[in-house]
């Protein structure tokens, strides 16, 4: 999927109007009877129902209206997955949508120009005509490919998001090398290689600039044209800062890919199934922020989606003991996490994270008692990538 910028040319965002059906949907599942099930061809049909009651939503095309559906479906099926998965804490019950910040149209409602330089959408909200910005691909695209658009409002502007079907993979060719990963707050992350790569620490770089704009925004009325140029203004600066993150979280991820056969790197995840919980890490209010800040989550997400694209090898292995056992002589030596050496009595002497590196790409290969070689291969990303993560925006 890939986003072009685009410039309003006259017409109103339709966003606004894609919120009854969502919310609609969502009430409509919530006051029907258990005996009653409901389930996305149901809610489907109800959006058809709607559309002859309200006449502003009729106007909307019948494809979007579809699509908001399928989004509260979507949001229902994640509930009912976090509770037979037996998710820890909040099952992530649906909740009503007050601003909603993007609608989608499928094959219809909408007209791409013969230069795929403009957009026009067809339904009767009033768009018009869009002006699309900036470089991208999408030319190189026959209109028959394109299954979705997305306009989507951003701090900085609104977007339109193409999706198109197309087999976008790229084998390459093999390396014969073979690399283990562990991310952490003192470097972003270190190889079993020896190599480091320093946390970039975006958002603390621009923590006193963030900071000072939101002040500006409690100096203002509530409701005043001033207090929303200001809360503009802050949205901007967090934007800046996650397309910043992104942005070099994919390089990396892309460069490690290329340049390897093999990545294999440690499961961090909000699952209780797995060992390093993110969301139990950010409890400790001493090192929070950093964590937030340095996406593990999105490196990985994007490590996956490569592996996948150029069939690479993702393997997500268990974190447990990987940086107390020695890498050399397979001794546990216990430190704690202020210790920065690893250093075992037969003479291994190493910088801790990589220690921990070798220790990774280790279990995957299954070279290890401890490295639950059935695990390691069912949690293989070249099949599982799409299914479990999908393709990054």
């Amino acid at each position: 999927m890939g986003n072009c910028q685009v410039r309003f040319l006259g017409g109103r965002d339709a966003a606004t109007y894609a919120l009854l059906p969502d919310n609609k949907c969502l009430r409509y599942w919530m006051d029907t009877s258990k005996e009653n099930k409901i389930n996305r061809f149901a809610l489907s049909k109800y959006s058809t129902e709607l559309r002859n009651e309200f006449n502003f939503v009729k106007q909307l095309n019948s494809m979007a209206v579809q699509a908001s559906a399928e989004r509260a479906w979507a949001a229902i099926q994640r509930f009912f997955d976090n509770c037979k998965s037996n998710k820890p804490g909040k099952k992530g019950f649906p909740r009503f949508q007050h601003d909603n910040r993007s609608v989608e149209y499928k094959t219809s409602g909408w007209k791409l120009h013969p230069n795929k330089r403009r957009i026009t959408f067809t339904d009767k909200k009033g768009i018009g005509e869009l002006k699309l910005l900036g470089k991208w691909d999408i030319h190189t695209f026959g209109v028959k490919l394109i299954k979705r658009v997305r306009l989507v409002r951003r701090a900085d502007g609104f977007y339109c998001q193409f999706s198109v079907d197309f087999d976008h993979s790229k084998p390459l060719k093999p390396t014969g090398n073979q690399v283990g990963l562990d991310v952490g707050l003192e470097y972003f992350y270190s190889d079993s290689n020896g190599n480091h790569v320093d946390n970039p620490r975006f958002f603390r770089k621009a923590e006193i600039d963030i900071k000072r704009v939101q002040r500006r925004i409690y100096k203002h009325k509530k409701g005043s044209n001033r207090r929303s140029k200001s809360r503009k203004v802050y949205a901007r600066k967090q934007l800046r800062v996650s397309r910043q993150r992104t942005e070099f979280v994919k390089t990396e991820a892309l460069t490690l890919v290329q340049s390897n056969d093999l990545v294999a790197y440690v499961r961090r995840s909000r699952s209780r199934r797995v060992d390093l919980k993110v969301k139990n890490m950010v409890r400790n209010h001493r090192f929070a922020k950093s964590i937030n800040d340095v996406a593990w989550s999105q490196f990985r997400q994007w490590i996956e989606y490569f592996a996948q694209k150029h069939s690479r090898q993702a393997i997500a292995v268990k974190p447990h003991n990987t940086s107390q056992l020695c890498s050399n002589c397979g001794a546990k030596v216990k430190k704690e996490l202020k210790v920065r050496i690893h250093k075992c009595s037969c003479g291994c002497v190493l910088q801790r994270d990589v220690n921990a590196a070798i220790n990774i790409l280790e279990r995957a290969r299954g070279g290890q008692p401890q490295s639950n070689a059935q695990e390691v291969a069912a949690s293989t990303l070249l099949g599982e990538a799409a299914r479990s993560w999908g393709s990054p925006p």
